[in-house]
């Protein structure tokens, strides 16, 4: 299995992809405010790059339950410059992790390979478009509604099923916008519009999306599945739980771990890795 985005290549069966995250945002619900200004994100991120990432995730508008959009202005305002300055200085792979069209087309031309959509449910293709004309790679999430009121009562006859038919139509539609299949990432949407049981019934049986032949990306870092599972009402107090869940996604096959914390989920990888050897893929 290839995965191209733009200049860069991941052939699998391979160790896992670590997507360092790095919030541009005051409101991220983990980490918002602590790298909101250019300078302390690009440190934040060239930090995470010499932990072990495989790919800088930049966001600037938090996704988190409830979230009020950003215009794209202020969007554009808080990515652009850390992207611009990061490309010159990684050598991998920068994302963009936004739903606006007009912001992963200036992410691109800025010098970012890859568009984590958290809104692959979209009708419009222009983004799609975007993505196919610069070669960059894709993250197709699923999402039941909108960011801010995707908790509000998600519900599905069967979790799994219902997210396979949505992949398989995604990649459908991205095909017929010139979008590559080696170019797409797929991603079920831990947490975006799903209850505890679907999250945790997508990750029991999430090798059930292995069929598609395409990297499965996993993000449940800190997030609040973990808390409620855990009791650790917190994010601060998340690790130990969001370890474990980046353990279990990758012996169920994910090829993609997006986490906060880079250092001790690189290590948690390198570890479930060596136990399963061969039967990683």
């Amino acid at each position: 299995m290839l995965l191209t985005a733009r200049d860069h290549e991941f052939r699998f069966p391979r160790p896992a992809l670590l997507m360092g995250v790095v919030n541009v945002t005051p409101d991220s619900f983990f980490d918002g405010g602590r790298h909101a200004s250019t300078e302390a994100a690009v440190e934040h991120s060239l930090r995470l790059v010499e932990q072990g990432a495989d790919i800088l995730d930049v966001g600037g508008e938090s996704t988190r339950p409830g979230a009020a959009p950003v215009p794209e202005a202020e969007e554009l305002r808080r990515v652009i410059p850390v992207i611009r300055s990061l490309a010159g200085r990684v050598r991998v792979p920068i994302s963009v992790d936004t739903m606006k069209p007009g912001v992963a087309e200036a992410a691109l031309e800025a010098g970012a390979s890859l568009v984590n959509d958290v809104a692959a449910h979209r009708g419009d293709d222009s983004l799609w478009r975007a993505v196919a004309r610069h070669r960059a790679g894709y993250v197709v999430m699923h999402m039941q509604g909108e960011p801010a009121t995707m908790q509000a009562a998600p519900a599905y006859r069967d979790v799994v099923g219902e997210i396979d038919r949505f992949f398989l139509e995604r990649l459908d539609r991205l095909g017929a916008c010139g979008v590559a299949l080696g170019q797409v990432i797929l991603d079920p949407g831990i947490g975006f519009g799903k209850e505890t049981g679907h999250n945790l019934e997508l990750l029991r049986r999430l090798g059930a999306f292995r069929h598609h032949g395409r990297p499965l990306l996993v993000g449940l870092s800190r997030k609040s599945l973990v808390g409620r599972v855990t009791g650790a009402s917190d994010p601060s107090q998340r690790l130990s739980g969001s370890l474990a869940g980046a353990v279990w996604a990758r012996a169920q096959g994910a090829s993609v771990i997006r986490a906060h914390d880079v250092a001790e989920t690189r290590q948690a990888l390198a570890m479930v890795e060596a136990i399963l050897g061969s039967e990683m893929e």
